[in-house]
């Protein structure tokens, strides 16, 4: 009897731990394998589900840009005209301070009148069409800047007008 209930310890301690064993030594499948056929009708499905959205992406992204290159150029354009027309006030400015400067410490409308009449003393031409002369430039002036201006404002709608007749 001691022999059976010492075969039955030694068959007990080596089957004890068999549970715990099967639990280990159970595969669990963690990746399923897919055939090629459907990965492939997977990624033709999803390639033809993004494909238009993201065309539609790149379509408003080059609209944009376009859009900002032609902001860009307008602005570079205005830049240009309003420091073209700085130079020109100033360049003016400075060829009638210099004469008021010479003329000494008088206020600026006996300068202005003193720079005039030095004008037309040296040119020969009289006050009046010393005055007549000044507000043609003025008024060449004025034309100037209003042509610039009707050129930029065609030039936009004339961008305006191939944005408007683009293909989408």
């Amino acid at each position: 009897m001691q022999l059976l209930d010492s075969s039955i310890a030694i068959l007990d301690t080596g089957v004890s731990d068999y549970p715990r064993l099967a639990k280990v030594l159970q595969t669990t499948r963690h990746f399923e394998l897919v055939s090629s056929h459907d990965l492939t009708t997977a990624q033709a499905t999803l390639l033809s589900e993004i494909q238009p959205e993201v065309s539609a992406l790149l379509l408003r992204v080059e609209t944009h840009l376009d859009k900002l290159e032609r902001r860009e150029k307008s602005l570079i354009a205005k830049a240009e005209l309003q420091e073209g027309r700085l130079s020109r006030t100033s360049a003016g400015r400075n060829s009638s301070s210099g004469a008021r400067q010479s003329a000494g410490g008088r206020s600026s409308t006996a300068n202005g009148s003193a720079a005039t009449a030095t004008a037309a003393a040296t040119t020969g031409l009289s006050a009046l069409e010393e005055m007549k002369l000044q507000q043609l430039r003025q008024k060449k002036e004025r034309l100037g800047y209003a042509v610039s201006r009707l050129e930029l404002q065609a030039g936009q709608r004339e961008r305006q007008l191939r944005k408007s007749m683009a293909p989408p």
